[in-house]
């Protein structure tokens, strides 16, 4: 069809049907489509299995989910006297034991298919993780799930939430679409390891970010800001205001994290104009901005207790006393029609897309697209894709790659076929991006050049010798051989 109407088809996904082989994948992984109550209830904390033992919650009736909080029932039931796992050798014959230590991870699901479901269960429980991770390598997906589940609950959520993400990567017909998600995931970053967040983030990604890379950066905005996940990243659902009910009750106050990250990294940038009196201020307009039962329910929800009702000033805006939770939908609409907003945003697109360091006559550009469009998304991306700057010989090839593009594109430009992900997952590990794993608010960066180590370099040597001879868990290429014998530099092997 050409690469311009190809990249005018990219910027409307929703006219591109998507592949039926990503479609199947992603079925198999239960809570991508469960919302955050549900995985609670379904893939327990410690917290709501102690509720379940008081009897305030009923347990999961899917047997294998009760098997997968059996060790965590019994930390909390003192009176059940439930016995620990037995040693493997008690469920195995001798030799079937010896075998399954030293076995290959084919000998071992050999020995453990014909087993009775229940002595599966309880070998499962008295595996170790190396024991479990050999297994899983050769079981079938339904026999994966149940190694994924006797490793914990917490577990699951993240393996689904990586394998997600890889998969799209990978088979994704819509591939612009992958990549801003990925890219406003880490504008807004949150970080998956952070308490209740583990629960969070599969909804925050899916619900706050998906759904509005191509619209209106206000909506964006305004979706991140509501997250459940980015209130307790950054603290602000335990924000009061010092003089608000709450505040004087509990003696707790203001918590400033979520108003500087929303003007240094969300919107405004470093130098966007903004002062210490704009972060306080941003941060009282905020309080009540809260979670209801972050442990259960983990739903946004204003408390007008913990607001502080008093005047505000904004960047020179002066915000009534009184306006109770629209003080943050006043603060987010400020924000989103600000010219340096329109200037950052534009930038650290341009970063991503064209140079680590995008010229300025494409930025300015961009921004006023932004400022004219109120904000649009897909007519800002138009707008660098139509440009001079984008194709220009200085901006080919100026970009190196993230390790989740290094790794991605690879297994694209072979064909490879991905049958599970934790493999790949330890690979962008050792290279530098665990995904959803970036502690700092600032994700990861979009600069080429925050890549460039001997360390990286070598660990990407690595991952391409591995890939190349089929040594990566869970990917399989087919017909490498072809590029035997043929010099990497040469135009034969370009061609291959």
């Amino acid at each position: 069809m050409g690469l311009k109407k190809w990249i005018d088809l990219q910027l409307h996904p929703e006219r591109i049907r998507e592949n039926p082989v990503l479609a199947e994948k992603l079925n198999r992984l239960d809570t991508l489509n469960m919302t955050t109550a549900q995985m609670i209830r379904s893939y327990p904390t410690p917290g709501t299995v102690k509720a379940m033992v008081e009897g305030k919650l009923p347990f999961p009736e899917d047997p294998d989910r009760r098997m997968m909080i059996r060790r965590l029932v019994s930390r909390f039931d003192k009176s059940n006297n439930t016995p620990p796992p037995p040693d493997l050798a008690e469920i195995l014959t001798p030799e079937q034991a010896r075998s399954f230590r030293s076995g290959t991870p084919q000998q071992k699901l050999a020995i453990f298919e014909p087993l009775p479901v229940e002595k599966q269960d309880l070998a499962l429980e008295s595996m170790g993780q190396g024991q479990r991770m050999q297994l899983f390598q050769a079981a079938p997906p339904e026999l994966r799930r149940r190694i994924e589940r006797a490793a914990g609950p917490r577990q699951v959520i993240a393996a689904d939430l990586t394998e997600a993400k890889i998969y799209r990567a990978v088979y994704s017909s819509r591939q612009l679409e992958e990549v801003l998600v990925d890219f406003w995931y880490n504008h807004f970053n949150v970080f998956l390891e952070k308490g209740a967040d583990n629960y969070m983030v599969t909804a925050y990604e899916r619900d706050a970010i998906r759904p509005y890379v191509f619209g209106k950066f206000e909506d964006l905005l305004r979706s991140t800001a509501e997250s459940p996940a980015m209130m307790f990243y950054l603290d602000n659902w335990e924000s009061r205001g010092p003089q608000s009910i709450a505040g004087r009750q509990q003696k707790r106050g203001l918590n400033e994290n979520y108003g500087r990250e929303l003007l240094e990294l969300h919107t405004l940038g470093v130098d966007g104009g903004y002062t210490q009196h704009d972060v306080t201020e941003v941060a009282r307009c905020f309080t009540g901005w809260t979670i209801r039962q972050p442990d259960q329910q983990a739903a946004f929800e204003f408390n007008h207790r913990m607001h502080d009702d008093g005047p505000k000033v904004v960047l020179g805006t002066r915000i009534p006393a009184g306006g109770g939770m629209d003080d943050g939908f006043k603060v987010l609409h400020l924000l989103a029609h600000h010219p340096a907003t329109a200037h950052f945003v534009s930038r650290q697109l341009a970063m991503r897309f064209v140079a680590d360091d995008p010229p300025a006559t494409l930025v300015d550009r961009m921004a006023a697209t932004f400022l004219k469009k109120d904000g649009a998304l897909r007519a800002v991306l138009k707008t660098m894709f139509d440009s001079p700057e984008f194709w220009s010989r200085g901006a080919y090839r100026s970009k190196v790659k993230s390790p989740l593009e290094m790794v991605v594109s690879s297994l694209r430009a072979l064909n490879a076929d991905v049958d599970f992900t934790f493999g790949l997952n330890n690979q962008l590990t050792q290279l530098g991006e665990p995904l959803y794993r970036k502690p700092e608010p600032t994700g990861y960066s979009n600069s080429g050049q925050e890549w460039l180590n001997s360390a990286g370099l070598l660990a990407r040597m690595n991952f391409g010798v591995a890939l190349a001879n089929n040594k990566v868990p869970g990917v399989r290429v087919e017909n490498v051989s072809a590029t035997e014998g043929v010099s990497l530099g040469s135009p034969e092997f370009q061609r291959k």
